[in-house]
């Protein structure tokens, strides 16, 4: 084995790959929580409208993550087999799918955005917060499409860091879109709501056209550009194969968790403040554990398109000990530290007492879903897409929507009988997964045909 093919591989470490999706994560964290940090000083509704919009926003990226998810797997296991060609060629297609995929989406968040907020019950005025956030976010989601796409293909093949510096980019230019017109710096003026969406649609829309730059000069491209528009079924195939199953869990989840909202509101504009506010918190705790599941799903699929199977199924432990170690420290601090972090949002004691109650709460969720994120992104990694997702809509459905309803709703438990069913349905979930992945069944499902001309040395750090 030559020195030079040593040293490519050894550099696929699982450190080396995660520690700059560390860093972009954190700062998509940063992001939501300075939008909501400076929706604050606007008022709670403007807080809770946006909210529930995210909440419709995020069920959009897991549509677009049907392909970027999916490509990330396949140029992952092509990159790990040594086929280059393949890889690119997985690129192309993946941008080509989910750059007309955004098109059709940006189109159907506008122009069915009544009847889409109608399901909400909300108020006049956080009817009209929302309706011009969905206007302007809504119809550049095609941007964020393809930011999704190339960020996932960019990390598969490594440059991890270069990802990194493009959200670092992204989200100081959205803060500080955020400053200009929430607070009317430089003389701009204040339109908040209004404002925050342009910032949020600007700062999508040169982040991508950085990335479409990035894609051509930093990537090893072995095909024509004419190339990258012509869609191929055995590409567009094995990018589904993951990418619909993958999105699938996400999907299932993130409709749920609209379902929930909808209970939520039910309970009042507090409590719909109290759990954006809450949930902004909690993903201080998952920041680590997101990364971690991130460079899992690169390193795992790498060494699975290398026929390093045993090596794998070693190394998803070690990656989920550092997740959870390090999920539960910082879920610690943060709960000591509840009521004055509560104290940067909002005055308002009852949303500041329910808050900090359920953040003791997620003492108890967080081991269960960083679980879950780790392993399910390995599983995914190897091929095995399917089994998540099934476990995932049976547990969701069958366990986190009835119990939020029964305990929150109906019991009268409010905000904290759904966190209950939150746990129950993320420690069911983590079981299973543990056990699927402990079977080694996913060890059969690789997409592509192992690499047999080299062997992966990682560092052991």
């Amino acid at each position: 084995m030559s020195s030079a093919n040593k040293t490519s591989i050894k550099q696929l470490s699982l450190f080396a790959i995660t520690w700059p999706i560390f860093i972009e994560v954190s700062l998509q964290a940063l992001l939501q929580f300075s939008d909501v940090f400076m929706l604050s000083f606007v008022s709670d509704e403007a807080v809770a409208s946006i909210g529930v919009v995210n909440q419709i926003m995020m069920f959009t990226f897991v549509l677009f993550n049907f392909t970027a998810m999916g490509a990330g797997v396949v140029v992952a296991q092509y990159i790990g087999a040594k086929k280059q060609k393949d890889a690119s060629l997985t690129i192309g297609n993946a941008i080509v799918l989910n750059l007309l995929f955004g098109l059709l989406i940006s189109a159907i968040v506008v122009f069915l955005r009544h009847p889409i907020l109608s399901l909400f019950n909300l108020s006049a005025d956080l009817y009209e917060y929302a309706n011009i956030y969905m206007i302007i976010v809504g119809g550049t989601l095609f941007t964020q499409a393809l930011v999704l796409t190339i960020f996932s293909v960019l990390q598969a093949k490594g440059l991890t860091k270069d990802v990194m510096y493009v959200s670092l980019g992204m989200n100081v230019l959205n803060i500080v879109g955020n400053y200009v017109f929430i607070f009317g710096a430089f003389g701009a003026p204040q339109i908040g709501v209004t404002g925050v969406a342009i910032a949020t649609a600007v700062s999508r829309l040169l982040a991508m056209l950085v990335l479409i730059k990035m894609l051509t000069s930093r990537v090893d491209i072995t095909i024509k550009i004419k190339e990258f528009f012509t869609l191929n079924k055995e590409y567009i195939s094995k990018i589904l194969k993951i990418g619909i199953p993958s999105a699938g869990e996400h999907l299932s989840y993130n409709m749920s968790q609209i379902v929930i909202t909808v209970f939520i509101t039910i309970l009042g504009a507090t409590a719909l403040a109290t759990r954006v506010y809450t949930q902004n918190l909690l993903m201080l705790l998952v920041i680590f554990s997101m990364a971690m599941s991130k460079g899992m799903q690169i390193y795992i699929g790498q060494l699975v398109g290398a026929g390093k199977m045993d090596f794998a199924y070693r190394e998803m432990y070690r990656g989920l000990k550092w997740a959870l170690g390090v999920a539960m420290a910082v879920a610690v601090i943060i709960t000591i530290s509840g009521d004055t972090l509560f104290s940067f949002f909002t005055s308002d004691p009852d949303i500041i007492t329910l808050g900090t109650t359920l953040l003791l709460f997620g003492l108890i969720l967080e081991p269960g879903r960083t679980s879950n994120l780790v392993i399910i992104s390995a599983l995914r990694a190897s091929g095995d897409a399917q089994f998540p997702v099934i476990m995932g809509i049976v547990v969701m459905w069958g366990v986190s929507v009835p119990f939020s309803y029964i305990l929150g709703i109906h019991f009268g438990y409010g905000l904290i009988g759904v966190w209950i069913a939150l746990i129950l349905d993320e420690w069911i979930r983590a079981v299973l997964m543990f056990f699927r992945w402990r079977s080694k069944v996913w060890q059969d499902k690789s997409l592509v045909e192992p690499a047999k001309d080299h062997e992966v040395q990682v560092e052991s750090g």
